[in-house]
């Protein structure tokens, strides 16, 4: 597996690299120190598996940033690594389809835990986050999204089918289809697609 860390602090760096290899004995790992030397090492290495991107890095903000780097690479799975707990941070990472959020304040344990289910092709984002994100989505109704709601409309955000939803929720596919019907009475929409450019209006994603 070949991953990339990019950081601007070599110290966080060099403490994520010896945890992957904890995890990854023999995976090759890179490290950029910004988003323009992130953009040159995807250019040049197109069978990247993963990459761990700060927000807080020179040279361009983290939106255009993970944008950019979708472009130079659209299949690469990126997680994000954040001092930043803000729920505005979280809620545009979500709906940039990013596979992770990992705060740096998080303990070892619970890293390595969240590593080994992201290197295992799952996702993982800290629940006190998810919570906070969706305790914030109130909708011009008055309504709230649940947490399941807020979940399911990221994953419709990105173009998920409800057979890819119920797998990245670990649940079937009806269950995903009432989630569905849900949200969309909660954001008074008659389809998937209206649900999210309502829910982009109202400021919810």
């Amino acid at each position: 597996m070949k991953i990339l860390i990019a950081d601007d602090h070599a110290l966080f760096r060099d403490g994520l690299r010896l945890n992957l290899n904890n995890l990854l004995p023999n995976a090759e790992i890179l490290d950029a120190a910004s988003f323009g030397q992130t953009f040159d090492i995807l250019k040049n290495n197109q069978n990247l598996d993963l990459a761990l991107v700060d927000l807080d890095m020179p040279e361009t903000n983290w939106e255009t940033g993970i944008k950019t780097i979708k472009e130079i690479a659209p299949e690469l799975r990126i997680g994000v690594i954040s001092a930043s707990e803000e729920v505005h941070n979280i809620k545009k990472a979500l709906t940039l389809g990013v596979c992770c959020y990992l705060p740096k304040n998080i303990n070892t344990k619970v890293l390595n835990s969240a590593l080994e289910l992201v290197l295992n092709g799952g996702t993982y984002f800290p629940p006190s986050l998810l919570n906070q994100a969706a305790n914030s989505m109130s909708l011009a109704n008055g309504k709230k999204l649940t947490n399941r709601q807020f979940e399911v409309l990221r994953y419709l955000a990105q173009g998920l089918s409800n057979k890819q939803i119920a797998y990245q929720m670990s649940v079937s596919e009806a269950t995903v289809k009432l989630h569905i019907n849900a949200l969309l009475r909660a954001v008074g929409a008659t389809n998937r697609t209206q649900a999210v450019i309502k829910a982009q209006k109202m400021g919810v994603i």
